[in-house]
Order: C-alpha cells, then structure tokens, then sequence
C-alpha cells in the first residue's frame, strides 16, 4: 500500500505539473520568447536549486491521502456498524453478550490468520467481556472460496460454542483447504451433513460473503487479518500482546488509545 499511495502521489503532482504548464502556455500568448525564457529559467534554477520543495510537496502530499482516507474509513465504520457488529450472516464467538467488540477477517489458508489463531485463543481466555466476530474473507484464491462458503453454510446449524470448535479444526489444519477439507472438519465437529449440503446451495451463503466483501472494499482492507477494535482498523497478525493493550485502554478511556 505505501508504494500504491506513492505512485498516485508522483501522478497527482504531474496532474499539477500538467495544469500548471497550461496555465503558463496560456499566459505565454501574452508574453514575448524572451519573457518567456526569463520565466521558464528562473522557475527550472529554484527548483534545482531547491529540490526539497517537491519533497515537501510530496510529504504534504501524503498527509493530506491519510488523512483523507481515514476520514473515509470512520465514515464508513459508522455507516457500516450494524453489518459489521450485528449482521444475520456473522457468527460470534467468546462473550456472545461482551462489552468489548473485537472483529476479525480472516481467510482460511492465510498463514499469518493460521498464526495469529493463538493470539485469539489467549485474548478470550483473557478478556470474559470479550465478544468477537468472525468474518470469512477468502481472498486468496478458489479454495479458500470454497473454505468460506462452508464455514458460511455452517452459520445455519453452530451455534458459538460448536462453531468456535469448527474454527478452531480450520485454522489449526495443515495445508490448503477447500471444500473437501472444510467438509471434513465440519464433519468432525458433528455437522449434520445433508442438512450442510442443502445451506451450501442457499442464497444466504453468497448474501454473507459478499456482505463481508462490500465492507472490506469500503475500508479498503486488502489482506487478512485484519481486524476492527472500537473505532480503530488494525491491520496483520500484530500480536496477543499488543491487542491486549488496546483493550485495556478501551477499559480505561473509551478508545484504543488513551
């Protein structure tokens, strides 16, 4: 993202650059060629002279698109928040009636989400007022498709409990997984398996996922996992440790950071 965001910066500036020169173009109608060669010398001299103003330029630059794009991202979590902490499709887990709110978007055969499974594991043993939301994010190609819907077709039959013991058997698999493997472990986990073949089918599986797509467009997530505590968007695998922290300034003032 730092390298997108610096790529839209330098086409940002030519924009500039562009309309600044046909601004000049337009007042060089007025103006004689040495007129304009004095104008065109001097402005070509500051700018050796003085590299650092794009620099700054830039650096202003950047700090506007950050923060325009976390006004955006507030904007959108405040639009978003019933889909996001409340929606028919999600199943949660930890304190279905917890104070504190954490929610994750995962993706099955994401290495780091696979990682970060003990952080969570730990944050709810830690946290009773704890209630987290999953959100299947298969962004890493069919399989991992494959692997949502049946988690997303389970929603009809787990409750928390047994669907925490199904994510779990996920999470803590080895290699990729599809439908064959997610079948296994909903299997495994006791899932009655016609009944799971008939919800595979329904519209509600595709309505979730893609539920869970329009939100992650809106805060422009891209990677998993990601996730969303209070008022803040944390993104990666960041660890037990540091997620803690935030949870208890959340008990201390209200927000992530105190």
């Amino acid at each position: 993202m730092p390298i997108i965001r610096k790529m839209l910066n330098l086409l940002r500036l030519a924009a500039l650059a562009v309309a600044l020169t046909l601004s000049a173009q337009v007042a060089q109608a007025q103006m004689s060629p040495a007129q304009r060669g004095e104008i065109e010398g001097i402005i070509k001299d500051y700018l050796l002279k003085n590299p650092e103003v794009l620099r700054d330029a830039l650096i202003e630059l950047e700090k506007r698109s950050k923060s325009e794009e976390a006004e955006r991202r507030d904007a959108a979590l405040k639009e978003l928040a019933p889909k996001i902490f409340n929606s028919q499709h999600q199943v949660v887990v930890g304190n279905p009636k917890g104070k504190i709110e954490l929610v994750e978007f995962l993706d099955y055969n994401c290495g780091f989400c696979r990682r970060a499974m003990n952080d969570l594991i730990t944050l709810i043993k830690r946290n009773p007022d704890l209630r987290v939301v999953i959100k299947e994010f298969p962004v890493l190609g069919p399989k991992s498709v494959e692997a949502a819907q049946v988690a997303a077709a389970l929603h009809a039959q787990f409750d928390g409990p047994k669907y925490w013991a199904f994510h779990q058997r996920m999470m803590l698999a080895r290699g990729q997984i599809g439908r064959q493997e997610a079948m296994a472990a909903a299997k495994a986990s006791g899932a009655d398996m016609t009944r799971l073949e008939i919800d595979l089918a329904s519209a509600n599986v595709r309505e979730g996922i893609g539920e869970v797509m329009q939100i992650a467009d809106a805060l422009n997530l891209t990677g998993t996992p990601s996730y969303i505590l209070g008022d803040e968007i944390i993104v990666g695998a960041v660890g037990a440790e540091q997620i803690q922290g935030k949870i208890d300034n959340i008990r201390k003032c209200g927000k992530t950071a105190c």
